[in-house]
C-alpha cells in the first residue's frame, strides 16, 4: 500500500480548535478519516516550526491521499502538503528504469 507523508500547517482557527480539543482528539479524527478510505495511520506527531504536525499514513492510492488532504484543506482549519514516500527497495526499481531523457546540451 502506498505510504504518504503529510505536512500540516494549522490556520488560526485550526490552532484554536487544537487548544480546545487537544492533541489526542486530532490524532483520532485523522485515524478515522484514513480508515474510512481503507488506509491506516502509521504515525502522527506535532512539531515546532513551519510545520505544525506530520502524518505518515498508508492509503490505497494517491486519490485516497488527495481526498483526505482536500477534505482537511476545505475545512479551513489547516493546509496540507502531501508527499509520496518511496522505500529504499522501491528506489532500486526506480533506478533500474530507463527513460529517453537527455540533459541540456547532451547529444
Amino acid at each position: 500500500m502506498p505510504k504518504f507523508l503529510v505536512n500540516v500547517v494549522y490556520t488560526s482557527d485550526g490552532a484554536k480548535g487544537l487548544r480546545s480539543d487537544g492533541g489526542t482528539k486530532r490524532e483520532h479524527v485523522i485515524r478515522m478519516a484514513l480508515e474510512s478510505l481503507g488506509g491506516t495511520l502509521e504515525a502522527f506527531y506535532f512539531t515546532m516550526g513551519e510545520t505544525d504536525a506530520i502524518v505518515i499514513a498508508d492509503v490505497p492510492d494517491a486519490l485516497a491521499a488527495a481526498a483526505v488532504s482536500l477534505t482537511v484543506s476545505a475545512s479551513g482549519a489547516a493546509r496540507c502538503v502531501t508527499l509520496p514516500l518511496i522505500s529504499p527497495a522501491e528506489m532500486d526499481h526506480v533506478a533500474e528504469r530507463k527513460t529517453a531523457y537527455k540533459g541540456p546540451g547532451v547529444a
